[in-house]
């Protein structure tokens, strides 16, 4: 199995370059890791010691952010390097202040595992919910580097647990110890054998707790909104947005600030055929002001906003649930408002937990949505379903307080170790 997982690395890397004319992120996924074992040996300080953080992608930098940003802060004698998978991480947070390195994971082989080990001799390492890397996960098990999974979460299908996932499984026993976002992926892990787990909770409660005292105030949209009330649509696809512009010819009293997950030309192009008279945030500055008055709904054609938008909604539409799954609840919920989202939400916990307490609302279709949407036009039941909302994030917040007081523990523990082993020599 290894041998064809290696021979599957590498065949991925082929296809990579073979789409890179035709397809951005393919061109950003090669480009970036062309070199890269020059680049990082001409940057990387190897006299230092260093934390490496991976994280999948963007969405993963912001849940294992507070963890990143407590470990900074309190391991001021270490260098952090900070790694992505794919570009929607790496293109955004290159220039981060919270690591001192920014690089793409090299393709997981067994020399670029080896190579990049030996630059970074990393004192511990963090992967953040997914990616379990073979060649990287047993290098840094062979020279006895811890390895922390935070905010990991687990579920019978997984490849891990099948009858044929025996060499999958093998990858999670490299690991040092795992933070669970739940009970049953603690059992889980229990049942095949991995007992270093314990539940922690998910890091992402922390990040967004705070939102609402921190969030910037954004006077365009202000403009756009008057005093009307608001429905914010985050990180959409085309199927949200259609049966989103079915929902608004009935309510022309509200706004819509429409925020898609891709903000390609060919994307808006197909949003500003729903919406003919929909305004374009870049362009907010040549609007009159009764045009902007008139229209209602708002295009957001830039990335890093939307945590501070949920502010201004009295309800919020989270996309990608007629995809593979939805994109992030919390960042709307932690507002105190109700969250509504697709039918794909059972990966998620979180989705899961807001159905349940009434304060996340799944529809599979347009008339679903109008019916829901109309009950919520209630003031007392949007305001219910709102306080429910935030008293959820308050109530899970304290991950990034368990995992640092363990990583703590784990330190004091090895600096001992040393000192005997110094003392024994």
């Amino acid at each position: 199995m290894r041998l064809l997982y290696s021979i599957g690395i590498v065949l991925y890397g082929l296809l990579l370059r073979i789409l890179t004319p035709f397809h951005a992120k393919a061109r950003l996924m090669v480009k970036g890791r062309k070199d890269w074992y020059s680049k990082m040996k001409q940057t990387v300080d190897t006299s230092q010691k260093h934390i490496w953080f991976h994280f999948a992608s963007l969405g993963e930098f912001e849940q294992g952010r507070p963890v990143l940003e407590a470990v900074k802060n309190n391991y001021l004698d270490h260098k952090i390097i900070v790694t992505f998978y794919s570009p929607s991480g790496y293109e955004i947070r290159k220039n981060t202040d919270l690591a001192d390195y920014v690089f793409y994971l090299p393709y997981d082989t067994a020399k670029n595992a080896r190579l990049f080990l030996d630059l970074v001799n990393p004192s511990f390492v963090l992967f953040t919910k997914y990616e379990y890397w073979y060649y990287f996960f047993e290098g840094l098990h062979k020279r006895s580097i811890p390895l922390y999974l935070i905010s990991a979460i687990f579920r019978p299908e997984q490849i891990f647990f099948q009858a044929y996932g025996t060499f999958f499984l093998k990858i999670l026993s490299y690991v040092t110890y795992f933070f669970v976002q739940n009970e049953e992926s603690v059992r889980l892990l229990k049942e095949f054998g991995i007992r270093n787990a314990s539940l922690a909770g998910d890091t992402r409660f922390d990040r967004v707790v705070n939102l609402p005292k921190n969030r910037r105030m954004i006077p365009e949209i202000a403009q756009f909104i008057g005093d009307s009330p608001v429905l914010v649509a985050g990180s959409t696809w085309p199927e949200d947005e259609q049966i989103l512009q079915e929902l608004f010819e009935g309510y022309a009293n509200y706004k819509l600030i429409l925020a898609p997950h891709e903000i390609n030309e060919s994307h808006l192009t197909s949003i500003f055929n729903l919406w003919p008279t929909a305004l374009r945030f870049s362009k907010m500055a040549t609007y009159s002001a009764t045009g902007v008055a008139e229209s209602n709904v708002l295009v957001i054609d830039n990335i890093g906003m939307l945590s501070s938008l949920y502010g201004y909604g009295q309800m919020a539409y989270i996309g990608g649930g007629f995809g593979v799954g939805i994109h992030n609840t919390l960042e709307a919920a932690t507002y105190g408002i109700p969250v509504l989202f697709g039918p794909n939400f059972k990966k998620f916990q979180e989705a899961k937990d807001l159905v349940e307490n009434g304060s996340g609302f799944s529809i599979a279709n347009s008339k679903q949505l109008k019916n829901v949407f109309c009950r919520l036009q209630d003031q007392s039941a949007c305001q219910e379903a709102g306080k429910l909302a935030r008293a959820y994030v308050l109530q899970k917040a304290g991950a990034t307080q368990i995992i640092m007081k363990y990583l703590k523990g784990a330190s004091v523990n090895i600096k001992k170790s040393e000192e005997e082993s110094s003392d024994h020599d």
